[in-house]
C-alpha cells in the first residue's frame, strides 16, 4: 500500500497497539493512505508480517504483548528510536471472552483486566512523553459497558474500566495540550465469528444480532477507523469523550 505525500496526515506519526487485525489494521490503512507513517502491535508475528505486508512501507510491525509491562516499556523504547515524538496514539489491543458468570475464573477474569485495562493505562503512561503537543489518544471501548449482556460480565467490568480512565487521563494530561477520547464498537464484522464457529453457526449469529441493531446491518471496520481518525487528529475541541459507533444500539 502506498502513501501519498498530499495525505491529509503526510508526516503524521502514530502508535496503534493491536494493529495487525480488524479495527486496528483497517485503521492502521486509513492512516497510511492518508500519508502517515504507523507503528503497529500485535503478539502473533506471522498476523503481523501479513498487515506489514498490506501496509507497506509506511508502516512498522513490532510483536508486542499488551498484558507485559515489559513489551510496553520496550514498545515505548521502539517508539522513540523510530519516531522521536509521535502525534497520536491508538490503544487498541484486547481481548473479548464469553465466559458465564457463574463460571467465570480468577485467572480468567484477571487476564481479561490485565490485557483490557491495566495494559492500557500503562501503554499511555508509557508513551504519553513522546506524544506532542495537540496530539490525541484513543481508547477502545465497547457497548457494552452501557448496556448489560449476558456472558460479558469480565469484559463489560474492564471497558467500563476504560471508560473511566478516558476521563481520567484526559484531565491529567490536558496541560500538556494532549486530549484522550474513547471510541465505542457495537457489533462490528471483523471476521471473529468466522474464525471461532463453523460458518453455517456463524451466519446464524451474525443475522440475530442485526435484528438486535436499529441501523439493522453490522459495522464496518472502516466506519470505526474514520472515527479513530477524526478523534485522534480532528476533533481538536473534544476530550474525555466516548463516541459509540454502533448503529444506533446504544441510543435509538
Amino acid at each position: 500500500m502506498e502513501s501519498f505525500g498530499n495525505g491529509k496526515l503526510f508526516g503524521k506519526k502514530v502508535v496503534i497497539t493491536g494493529g495487525s487485525s480488524g479495527i486496528g489494521l483497517a485503521t492502521a490503512k486509513l492512516l497510511v493512505n492518508e500519508g502517515a507513517r504507523v507503528l503497529i502491535t500485535g503478539r502473533t508475528q506471522a498476523t503481523l508480517d501479513a498487515a506489514r505486508e498490506q501496509l507497506g512501507d509506511n508502516a512498522i510491525a513490532f510483536s508486542s504483548d499488551a498484558a507485559s509491562l515489559k513489551d510496553i516499556a520496550a514498545l515505548a523504547e521502539r517508539t522513540k528510536a523510530e519516531f522521536g515524538t509521535i502525534d497520536a496514539l491508538f490503544v487498541n489491543a484486547g481481548v473479548t471472552g464469553f465466559v458465564p458468570f457463574e463460571s467465570t475464573t480468577e485467572e480468567t477474569y484477571d487476564e481479561i483486566h490485565t490485557i483490557n485495562a491495566k495494559g492500557p493505562y500503562f501503554t499511555v503512561q508509557k508513551l504519553a512523553p513522546l506524544l506532542s503537543k495537540g496530539s490525541g489518544v484513543v481508547l477502545t471501548t465497547s457497548i457494552v459497558n452501557v448496556v448489560g449482556l449476558p456472558m460479558l460480565s469480565a469484559y463489560a467490568a474492564s471497558k467500563a474500566a476504560l471508560r473511566s480512565m478516558t476521563r481520567s487521563l484526559a484531565r491529567e494530561l490536558l496541560s500538556r495540550h494532549i486530549r484522550v477520547n474513547a471510541v465505542s464498537p457495537g457489533v462490528i464484522d471483523t471476521g471473529i465469528l468466522e474464525k471461532a464457529m463453523p460458518e453455517e453457526v456463524a451466519q446464524q449469529t451474525k443475522a440475530q444480532m442485526t435484528q438486535q441493531i436499529p441501523m439493522l446491518r453490522l459495522g464496518d471496520p472502516v466506519e470505526v477507523a474514520k472515527v479513530v481518525a477524526f478523534l485522534a487528529f480532528d476533533a481538536t475541541y473534544t476530550t474525555g469523550a466516548e463516541f459509540p459507533v454502533d448503529g444506533g444500539g446504544t441510543q435509538i
